[in-house]
């Protein structure tokens, strides 16, 4: 099979059908088999009937249920779990992203060897309120990741199989999975300028609180990039740092009131300055991230799932 479509959904029942005939028209006019895997996140319309009516008219259709809405990055994880084509696409269910670029992103994996080939909406339909935020998200995931794309938050993507099957997708990652897929090794990531439709139907389904997780991710992912096999590396040096600093302070302020004594001049006792403290507070912080470092070394050199 050349292609798995993997579309998380909710509450897109009016777009389904529509969605389905353009996929199913572009992939026959281009002698592409394809896979259609729907995953409805816990809708509340009727997207789930709608989908089962679409089953039986295009027997390329499998499709998930889920219960409640679990989120975006949910719905895919499971719906590459369910993947059996050679290239695997993500796409949006709102007719905002368009089945027309299917072709062009397949041979882009095929013929040119990429590992994953994100999506660039140049010119979006969104209002401002979208639009702006979204930069300064993209700015801020370029300078971390050092993944040199335009638009990380793109629903149009395109992976080799191994690419999907190799990462874990939760929370609000859907975002950062080309930093998901550098850190599980693959490394060709291109991008592609696509076509960007105005919402046809509905409403967005997406507000202010998901700049806030995406951030809160990002920290995430980028701690578990850099550092994740390795945990001393950023305890440990934080730790020793804020030890020697606040050594050094303690230390130069009991010589200074051992030189003021001996000097016969008026002095203060360590004890009676804040500044000691503070330089006391550090040392058992200092020592405390030492000990966090060490005890995730050991815990992941003991991990069942660790890379010799």
């Amino acid at each position: 099979m050349n292609i798995s479509l993997v579309i998380p959904s909710y509450n897109e029942a009016e777009s389904l059908p529509e969605l389905t005939s353009w996929i199913d028209r572009v992939c026959n006019a281009n002698k592409l088999t394809y896979e259609l895997i729907f995953v409805d996140d816990g809708s509340t319309d009727e997207s789930w009937e709608v989908i089962e009516k679409l089953k039986k008219q295009y027997p390329t259709i499998r499709a998930v249920q889920f219960r409640r809405n679990y989120g975006k990055s949910a719905a895919l994880y499971v719906g590459f779990e369910l993947t059996r084509g050679n290239v695997v696409i993500t796409m949006d269910a709102d007719l905002q992203d368009s089945p027309d670029e299917i072709p062009e992103l397949y041979r882009m994996i095929t013929e040119d060897k990429y590992d994953l080939v994100s999506g660039w909406k140049g010119k979006r339909k969104d209002p401002l309120g979208k639009t702006l935020p979204s930069k300064f998200f993209n700015f801020t995931a370029r300078v971390v990741s050092g993944i040199k794309l335009h638009d990380f938050n793109c629903g149009l993507k395109a992976y080799r199989s191994k690419v999907v099957k190799s990462i874990e997708v939760y929370g609000e990652m859907h975002r950062y999975i080309p930093i998901l897929a550098k850190r599980a090794g693959f490394k060709r990531i291109a991008e592609k300028v696509v076509e960007h439709y105005p919402r046809k139907y509905g409403v967005s389904k997406f507000g202010w609180e998901r700049m806030i997780k995406g951030y809160i991710d990002l920290i995430t992912v980028t701690f578990m990039t850099k550092f994740g096999r390795r945990p001393m590396y950023i305890f440990g040096g934080i730790g020793s740092l804020m030890f020697l600093t606040g050594g050094i302070i303690a230390l130069y302020l009991i010589i200074d009131k051992l030189l003021l004594q001996g000097a016969g001049e008026v002095y203060r006792a360590v004890t009676d300055q804040p500044l000691f403290y503070l330089a006391l507070t550090a040392i058992i912080i200092g020592v405390q991230l030492f000990i966090a470092g060490f005890l995730g070394e050991m815990i992941n050199r003991t991990g069942p799932d660790r890379t010799k």
